[in-house]
């Protein structure tokens, strides 16, 4: 699907690339059903929890180095990206970096809700720019100013002409899609529409969209056996760097749900290469990355050097501990971009995936394909039970009480607590590098082992834990409060 970059508004991956919050069947079953359109959404009758896609955008966005971020909304609504700015404040000092970034909320009242306050805003924008001189000013929305139809469109164009910088109107109500992965988009939409500039000559730089760089210092090292420097977006970015990304030989991410939109689009616009193979976690997945780099930047002898140099440290280590993790079973809980891709992993190790709930699904990606993740998995005959929950940990904890597997996994703390107070040994999968190569593959599958043979910590809280499940619950199928889905 061709990107409109010339709109501020970004189409919800709803209606862009069919995805869904709502699903229960088999891993087989969810491509089939899309690749012959008969794959449809189920609503629930009841939510427990879920993310607001806000979060994402203004996460994201604040991550950029000098920038502003003004949100246009109700002081409660500003606290959507407070979380992810003091973290990336956190970031830039591990680094020795200074980041002046300042988040700046607007604090509508009843006034404006009903009267439009576009003339505040303008002045507002112009008040933070005289104040903080920021690099870029990237002016969002929130549900109010969305419901009532305030034009931020116009007042950014009234006083683009008066700033130096670009200004850039980032649409991120919260209420305009299900699925929180919209946001990861809609950032990605204004650094390309706004920022983003034609190339001049091409640099050996690899673009690499990764939430946190938590391994900034391992990736640089790696990629000098190749003769690349990886820019990492968005955290502690400039928008110098952000700016010349089109200049890259190519684009790459840690995770397919969170840099399928900026890679498409880098590819579509400026012809920058996008890497779209699996994610490059566990053995199989690092090396196929790996390789597909190579052979887009002309550099397959380096990087097949450098695998072999690799192998012969890991693999032997990798092995051995194989054998202790045979014959465990696990569930999954995590967002569709690691869903899948750990579900591979764990085959890898020789773990049985008994259930795997994806936050989201995304019948197919910007250019039309199946996510790579799920086409792998497919190839390779690997089926179990899947579901799509949109964090409803209800349904996990549904379905840990039927499985009891030996192992839940999640990116997402909540999820995990619950399994824990469950009685269920958990590993919260918090780094996204935490499976990242091999020697990651490793300390990945050491973490597995050390959780389950130590499991006091889990019997004793489940033991003084009353969970708010009745056994009216636990005896229910897991899709009892899906409409729609097959009974």
């Amino acid at each position: 699907m061709a990107l409109n970059l010339n709109s501020s508004n970004v189409a919800t991956c709803e209606n862009r690339i069919g995805s869904i919050t709502g699903y229960i069947g088999t891993l087989h079953d969810l491509p089939k059903q899309s690749e012959c359109g008969t794959l449809k959404g189920c609503a629930r009758c009841f939510s427990q929890s879920s993310t607001c896609l806000s979060s994402c955008a203004l996460g994201q966005l604040s991550a950029i180095r000098d920038i502003a971020i003004i949100h246009h909304g109700p002081a409660g609504c500003s606290v959507a990206g407070a979380g992810a700015y003091y973290l990336d404040k956190v970031m830039a000092k591990k680094r020795g970096i200074t980041n002046n970034t300042v988040y700046v909320g607007t604090d509508m009242n009843e006034k404006d809700t009903i009267f439009g306050s576009t003339n505040a805003l303008r002045k507002i924008i112009l008040e933070v720019n005289e104040r903080y001189q920021p690099k870029a000013i990237f002016m969002t929305s929130s549900c109010a100013t969305g419901i009532i139809g305030e034009d931020i469109d116009s007042v950014v164009e009234e006083v683009q002409d008066e700033i130096g910088v670009p200004v850039v109107a980032v649409h991120c109500e919260g209420f305009k899609s299900r699925i929180w992965a919209t946001g990861f988009d809609i950032s990605d939409h204004a650094v390309l529409s706004g920022i983003v500039q034609p190339p001049k000559e091409k640099q050996n730089t690899i673009n690499f969209k990764n939430f946190y760089e938590s391994a900034r210092s391992e990736i640089i090292e790696m990629f000098k056996n190749f003769d690349l420097e990886p820019i990492f977006l968005y955290c502690n970015s400039t928008v110098e760097e952000l700016s010349r990304l089109s200049e890259s030989l190519a684009t790459t991410c840690i995770c397919g749900t969170l840099g399928n939109y900026l890679g498409n689009g880098l590819e579509e616009k400026y012809g920058v290469p996008y890497i779209r193979t699996v994610n490059p976690l566990g053995i199989a997945g690092f090396e196929i990355w790996l390789r597909e780099i190579g052979r887009v930047t002309d550099r397959s002898d380096k990087v097949e050097a450098y695998i072999a140099e690799q192998r012969a440290i890991y693999i032997p280590q990798i092995e051995t501990i194989k054998e202790e993790l045979k014959g465990l079973r696990a569930v999954l809980g995590m967002g569709p971009g690691y869903t899948f891709e750990v579900s591979r992993v764990l085959n890898e190790l020789g773990i049985e995936v008994v259930w795997a709930l994806a936050w989201h699904y995304d019948k197919q990606y910007e250019n039309g394909d199946v996510p790579s993740s799920m086409e792998y998995l497919l190839e390779h005959d690997v089926d179990f039970e899947a579901s799509v929950a949109d964090q409803q940990n209800y349904e996990v904890m549904n379905i840990l009480h039927k499985y009891q597997p030996d192992l839940y996994l999640s990116r997402h703390p909540g999820s995990t607590v619950w399994a824990i107070k469950n009685g269920t040994p958990a590993v919260y999968v918090a780094d996204e590098y935490m499976i990242f190569g091999y020697q990651h593959t490793l300390e990945f599958a050491q973490s597995i082992l050390d959780s389950i043979h130590n499991r006091s910590f889990e019997k004793n809280l489940a033991a003084r834990v009353k969970l708010p499940y009745t056994d009216w619950w636990y005896q229910q199928n897991v899709d009892a409060f899906l409409e729609g889905a097959k009974k």
